[in-house]
């Protein structure tokens, strides 16, 4: 079971020749710990997935889970296109001692619905740990239906989803049919977070939250302790900045906010640069919001 509501997707720290930066790794995740994330996500989009090696991803793994211990849920992003692949990165991060894997649906091969539930099956067969399944279209070329996810939540491995795909009404259905059981499902998207909760999801996978989570902590515990009201005008403050975050490809702008902020985790890695689109326009908008994680 996984019980963390506000995982952070966390971004990678590079130094200047290219290198991961590990001791930033480090740094970042204890400082996202005490600004309310309770659970880190290593190795997704918003941590430049594709341009890291298996090697440099399990070190990742292994150098964060060291840092935090127990304090924080770790996943790792394991999967990819490439079923017997995965398995086995998955297999080692279980071996460094992470807590949950995550799950996404592949790009590129766009599989059938059946194909999808033989891979994430094969995949949960193949740990002890629980994953998190991962439907973001927009990234894929291919949506997960809410009936495939609902056979795959009967996976005794597979403990809920982190859904992008915008789609309220297959959100609503998926938390509808598993209301009663432990799987749990998590908005993907931090502008999102506030429909998805009230639905009755659980939480959410943030990008924001690596610099406000605090506030996004905040906003929050207003809906599960029944304040909507509150919760929507906490919401909506922050519904500007979680939309500029986008404003071109993720993770080059969150990226832009931490290094602006002080807390210096370097550049990104090609095919992403950062070539200073919106720059006085979202430094004026980033400096209306108190920055959570620099004050850790």
């Amino acid at each position: 079971m996984i019980s963390s509501r506000l995982i952070t997707a966390m971004i990678t720290p590079f130094r200047d020749n290219g290198d991961v930066d590990f001791e930033t790794a480090k740094k970042l995740a204890i400082a996202l710990a005490k600004s309310g994330s309770n659970g880190i996500l290593l190795g997704g989009t918003t941590g430049e997935s594709p341009t890291l090696s298996d090697e440099e991803k399990l070190k990742l793994f292994e150098t964060v889970k060291n840092s935090v211990g127990n304090s924080i849920t770790v996943i790792a992003g394991t999967t990819d296109n490439n079923t017997t692949k995965s398995i086995e990165l998955s297999r080692s991060a279980e071996d460094l001692g992470v807590d949950a894997l995550l799950l996404t649906v592949p790009a590129y091969n766009k599989p059938t619905q059946d194909g999808l539930i033989k891979h994430f099956n094969e995949i949960a067969d193949s740990v002890n740990i629980p994953g998190i399944l991962y439907n973001v279209p927009s990234r894929t070329s291919l949506n997960m239906t809410a009936e495939t996810t609902l056979k795959l939540a009967q996976h005794e491995n597979i403990a809920g989803i982190k859904e992008a795909s915008s789609d309220l009404s297959q959100i609503a259905e998926i938390i509808t049919q598993t209301i009663d059981s432990d799987f749990k499902v998590w908005s993907g998207n931090d502008d999102e977070t506030f429909s998805i909760m009230t639905l009755g999801g659980f939480g959410v996978v943030s990008v924001a939250s690596n610099i406000i989570g605090l506030q996004i902590q905040s906003m929050m515990g207003s809906i599960l302790e029944g304040d909507i009201e509150s919760a929507a005008f906490q919401h909506r403050y922050l519904l500007p900045l979680f939309q500029a975050l986008f404003w071109v490809t993720n993770p080059i702008l969150i990226k832009r906010s931490l290094n602006l902020s002080g807390f210096n985790v370097g550049g990104l890695r090609l095919p992403m640069k950062d070539s200073g689109e919106f720059g006085e326009q979202f430094a004026k908008l980033l400096g209306q919001h108190d920055i959570d994680v620099t004050k850790s």
